[in-house]
């Protein structure tokens, strides 16, 4: 069972008032499991770099503006998502842009039903308590000193551990439950079979026995 993490990271919040994505982040699971397969694009946004969106994730518009258009880099991203369900953080906000971006290449919409939103997973099992990814990364000590700034792939990454969290821990995906896996089989040894013949004395003892019984009802 093959998922993808996903994350983004945007010149802001909104796409329909000019904000655009600048970074695609993904880390591949399968059984729930990372395989080690990431993939990471960097994307120009054809527009300048808010002051305060570049502090979240630390993203200038010099770096971005050697970086491909979002079109030169759509045909990857598909082809690597290809069909497989999405796990997405807040997955509103990342669909609403992704899907903006899809428009402007004239592609089919990314669908919310292939998505698992782990922010809605969180706010299920833990009413009331924050689910930002920083708190869930506390409340499973996963570590983050690595994370100084907001990534899409490194995000991805900390989600990922998140997820596999949310669903009960690492116990779904257990290696026996792999179809690589095989088990060994035991080997039988057959031994010939026991006499069970009673000898003629313990017959005969427990035919006494009965014998002293007053109607023992194995005798009827």
């Amino acid at each position: 069972m093959r998922e993808i993490v996903l994350d983004t990271e945007t010149t802001g919040l909104d796409p329909g008032t000019g904000h655009r994505i600048v970074e695609i982040g993904c880390v591949e699971l399968v059984h729930h499991m990372p395989t080690g397969t990431c993939r990471q694009w960097y994307i120009n946004p054809e527009r300048d770099m808010p002051a305060e969106a570049q502090a979240i994730h630390g993203l200038s518009s010099a770096f971005l503006s050697g970086q491909p258009l979002f079109a030169d880099v759509v045909t990857d991203v598909l082809a690597f998502l290809g069909d497989t369900p999405l796990v997405i953080h807040n997955a509103e906000f990342d669909l609403k842009f992704l899907n903006a971006e899809l428009r402007r290449c004239a592609r089919p919409p990314l669908s919310p039903g292939r998505v698992t939103d782990t922010l809605v997973l969180a706010r299920r099992l833990f009413p009331g308590a924050p689910a930002n990814l920083d708190a869930l990364c506390r409340r499973f000590a996963i570590d983050t000193s690595a994370r100084t700034v907001h990534g899409a792939l490194l995000d991805s990454q900390l989600l990922a551990e998140i997820y596999v969290e949310l669903i009960g821990g690492r116990e779904p995906a257990l290696a026996l439950s792999l179809p690589t896996q095989t088990m060994a089989t035991a080997v039988r040894i057959h031994h010939p079979p026991r006499p069970h013949k009673v000898p003629d004395e313990e017959l005969a003892a427990h035919e006494a026995f009965i014998a002293r019984l007053k109607e023992p009802l194995w005798k009827h």
